[in-house]
């Protein structure tokens, strides 16, 4: 059965924070380790993300909306604009789990 194409790019923003939530994920994010993870071809990730600039945009609201502190510090940590536009709080509690 397929999934519609709402959920299937649910699944792989899914796949994607697993993946840079790994130590160093984040930096070394690829296309390639997400579609592996999420079980699709790398195309359908580029076809739902477009660009990896994008593709990391939405992985990183994600985790801001779902307050991932491992992926939001490592964003943190490169600068990532999303990150940086967390709330103070949020900051905090990533970065403290750096320490």
């Amino acid at each position: 059965m397929r999934l519609k194409p709402q959920d299937r790019k649910n699944e792989i923003l899914t796949a994607a924070i697993k993946v840079a939530g790994q130590p160093g994920g984040w930096s070394t994010l690829t296309r390639d380790a997400v579609a592996k993870e999420a079980r699709c071809a790398v195309g359908l990730v580029s076809r739902y993300f477009g660009t990896m600039v994008c593709f990391k945009r939405a992985i990183m609201r994600k985790a801001v909306t779902d307050r991932d502190l491992a992926i939001i510090a490592q964003g943190l940590a490169t600068r990532d604009p999303s990150a940086c536009k967390a709330d103070g709080e949020l900051k905090a509690l990533a970065l403290a789990t750096l320490a």
